[in-house]
């Protein structure tokens, strides 16, 4: 309670808050301006069925997609961009390495480069996706519209022109909102379809269901939906400490304690890469079924859908294993022990009780193979609950309880909290010695 009278009393981020909160009401706005030359009746109607890949993208951008607005493609691209860059720099690519040791400068240019890729990327999204659906819906144009190369190439520039406008938007969030506004945009997506989810919810259980049964799967879904939201904010906030000492200062009692140095490893340092990087590779196929309905009644299609299909038993043992790879994979990319000990040498610092060097790797790399094992299982489960609540339920597809939804909104507000805490902290110091 004290801080938050701290941030009333702050000026300065009120105005920051303020601004935040103007820009997602332009974001939203834009999610209705629809795109020129589009039905958009026939496009909803097409995503009344998605619950894989082309669902989540169409939560993540608050119903843009399915709206199949001029921001349809949301940040995604940039999103891909990023990871596509994270990766060319470990040795794929020499210059981005050379960039990413060269400070602010070399970081200035892997940004540029990445909003470069992630342009490029949503210019093929846009045109490809456009594309599927004219395959899939016979009447995705407007009556009277000779849909031809050059009309896919306009709407695909167009919602191109849309990706690059909030970025923008995401920089103005950065610059002169409360920050990570890349990350604030997605959150400002998801937040909006969440009073959608429960509008529909209470209409169909409490004002049009019947008896005690549909009054009862309400409340166990809204009490579930708490107990998720706490479950996950304690595990996205979890860390693993890994104290260190440096030879060069005094080991007297007062540098000890809650004061001493360490190294926080997080429980699910992958945060949610590996979900979408799972979602992403099971649900294209499907997308792609989605998009030829004939291909998907042969026998082909049929394994295709049962492979890739993480609600079928095979589908989901591929999902399961995805997430595991993905989760160990991206955590080790994120937390290089090689990198840590040969910067807690140059620092003259050390484990207790571990030698300097190859030991120090070898600890940190099995510390955090126990710890991924664990954020690897927490991310399995709360990416499979969606799928096992439907299930049990037998709850409509619009109701995602749990999720990559959740995970992401959780670990940008606790992110966006303690910004906002360093930001009171500040001023109250600044006010104190002055």
């Amino acid at each position: 309670m004290d801080t938050i009278k701290a941030v009333f009393k702050n000026k300065s981020l009120m105005k920051k808050i303020l601004f935040t909160l103007a820009v997602f009401l332009i974001y939203r706005a834009a999610t209705f301006i629809t795109m020129p030359l589009i039905d958009p009746a026939e496009i909803r109607a097409f995503f009344e069925q998605q619950t894989g890949f082309l669902g989540i993208m169409d939560a993540f951008t608050g119903q843009a997609l399915s709206n199949y607005s001029i921001i349809a493609l949301g940040i995604a691209p940039y999103i891909t961009a990023s990871i596509i860059m994270q990766l060319l720099q470990m040795d794929i690519v020499p210059i981005f390495k050379e960039w990413s040791q060269e400070g602010e400068t070399g970081k200035r240019k892997l940004n540029q480069t990445t909003r470069y890729l992630a342009l490029g990327l949503a210019f093929m999204q846009a045109l490809g996706m456009t594309f599927g659906f004219s395959m899939t819906q016979d009447a995705i144009f407007r009556p009277g519209i000779d849909a031809n190369f050059l009309t896919y190439t306009y709407l695909a520039l167009v919602m191109t022109a849309g990706t690059a406008f909030l970025l923008w938007l995401a920089d103005q969030i950065t610059m002169k909102g409360v920050g990570n506004g890349t990350s604030m945009i997605i959150v400002a997506g998801i937040i909006a379809g969440l009073p959608g989810m429960f509008t529909q919810l209470g209409r169909e259980y409490l004002i049009e269901g019947d008896g005690f049964d549909a009054y009862s799967i309400f409340g166990v879904v809204v009490i579930l939906y708490i107990l998720i939201l706490i479950g996950i904010t304690y595990m996205q906030s979890a860390n693993r400490k890994i104290p260190v000492q440096y030879s060069n200062r005094p080991s007297s009692s007062r540098f000890k304690g809650k004061s001493g140095s360490n190294i926080p490893i997080k429980i699910n340092s992958a945060g949610v890469i590996p979900v979408i990087f799972a979602v992403t590779i099971l649900s294209l196929p499907q997308t792609l079924l989605n998009f030829l309905p004939e291909f998907a009644q042969t026998t082909p299609g049929f394994w295709i859908n049962e492979l890739f299909n993480y609600q079928r038993p095979l589908g989901y043992v591929v999902y399961a294993i995805l997430i595991v790879v993905f989760t160990f994979f991206y955590s080790f990319v994120q937390i290089n022990p090689e990198k840590i000990s040969n910067n807690l040498q140059k620092q003259n610092a050390f484990v207790p009780g571990v030698r300097p060097g190859v030991e120090t790797e070898n600890y940190i790399s099995k510390l955090l193979f126990k710890i991924t094992t664990i954020g690897a299982i927490y991310l399995l489960v709360v990416a499979s609950l969606p799928i096992f609540t439907s299930i049990i339920f037998g709850l409509p597809q619009y109701v995602q309880v749990g999720g990559t939804s959740l995970l992401i909104v959780v670990g940008v507000a606790i992110e966006t909290t303690k910004q906002i805490k360093t930001d009171v902290q500040g001023k109250s110091y600044s006010g104190f010695i002055r």
